[in-house]
């Protein structure tokens, strides 16, 4: 069977409870973002940019082992991934935003962490990342949120943990990332979702963060905006834009806060529609979200805006991701 990967198929603290309409617009097919954000192990909070308004998803009923290990996530669809680990296996626990609740997922074929990842409508790629033995694996995999399944895709080129993923011109990347001989990769790949194979890319992102070795298991902050790439420098706390041309990084933007404090941990690059969002908390217990638009790839443009601002959030981000275009 031959599938189009592409086709689109209020409490105390000022969250309101998305209601009917959000439904509706899926429906009729409006494209939408939502930004899901992990200020507590446990407890999750969703971000409709457009409607400028927050929702506290119900607490996640799992275990505290699960808790107690390092968790990551994955925004597809209509559904949240979160990617964590029991005693003895892998476990993904999603939550459904039209069914407002928590539940297993299906593993995937080839049960992982450290991955690189990115979403496009329905769809989602893993790739890369440490298996249950600590080994580095090559392994992608893609889920089909509308399906709820996962197909294993051709292997990488390398194998790569600490890695980012991002969906650009109808192809998926995978970028920078820990090489299975513990060396810190600039290379990137490519994969053709028309041919399913993988193109490797040499010096994709240069090794911005060398000169810090703290940075040298943080993940690469790269984020797609209309086709064009970015990436939040975290030495230097410049905004860059790639140059597919000449696979070269040009200087646009300032950050709006520092990304070196912390090393970079507990601070949020993503992209969300035709912008760039920053979230920080660092200052106080307020979780302040700025945006900012490149205007189709353009650095030249306004400074950054407060999107919102979610007060008592907590001194720390554990997680972002959004979804796009569902």
């Amino acid at each position: 069977m031959v599938v189009d990967f592409f086709s689109w198929a209020d409490d105390d603290a000022g969250r309101s409870r998305f209601g009917p309409e959000e439904v509706k617009s899926r429906q009729m097919d409006v494209i939408e973002q939502r930004v899901y954000l992990s200020f507590s192990v446990r407890c999750w909070e969703a971000f409709d940019p457009a409607r400028n308004r927050w929702k506290r998803l119900p607490r996640m009923p799992c275990s505290e082992v699960f808790l107690s290990r390092g968790m990551e996530s994955l925004a597809v669809g209509t559904d949240l991934l979160v990617f964590g680990r029991q005693v003895t296996s892998n476990v993904i626990w999603m939550y459904s935003l039209p069914n407002h609740r928590w539940s297993i997922c299906p593993k995937m074929n080839h049960s992982r962490c450290l991955f690189g990842s990115s979403s496009h409508g329905e769809i989602a790629i893993v790739a890369g990342g440490s298996d249950m033995n600590g080994d580095i694996v090559n392994h992608a995999e893609l889920y089909n949120s509308k399906l709820g399944a996962w197909e294993s895709l051709s292997d990488m080129n390398l194998s790569r943990k600490h890695c980012s993923g991002v969906f650009m011109d109808r192809k998926f990347y995978v970028i920078g990332g820990i090489s299975s001989q513990g060396e810190r990769l600039s290379c990137g790949e490519e994969y053709n979702m028309e041919t399913r194979a993988w193109r490797r890319i040499n010096d994709m992102i240069p090794d911005w963060d060398e000169a810090r070795s703290l940075y040298s298991r943080s993940l690469p902050l790269v984020a797609v905006v209309n086709n064009q790439l970015y990436a939040a420098d975290r030495t230097t706390n410049e905004v860059k834009k790639y140059v597919k041309s000449n696979n070269t990084w040009n200087v646009v933007k300032r950050l709006p806060v520092r990304a070196d404090f912390m090393y970079g941990s507990g601070f949020a690059f993503k992209a969300c529609g035709d912008k760039l969002i920053v979230v920080n908390t660092w200052m106080n217990n307020d979780a302040v979200v700025y945006s900012w638009r490149p205007e189709d790839g353009n650095g030249e443009g306004p400074e950054w805006d407060v999107l919102s601002i979610l007060e008592g959030a907590s001194g720390f981000l554990f997680n972002c991701t959004v979804v796009s275009g569902c």
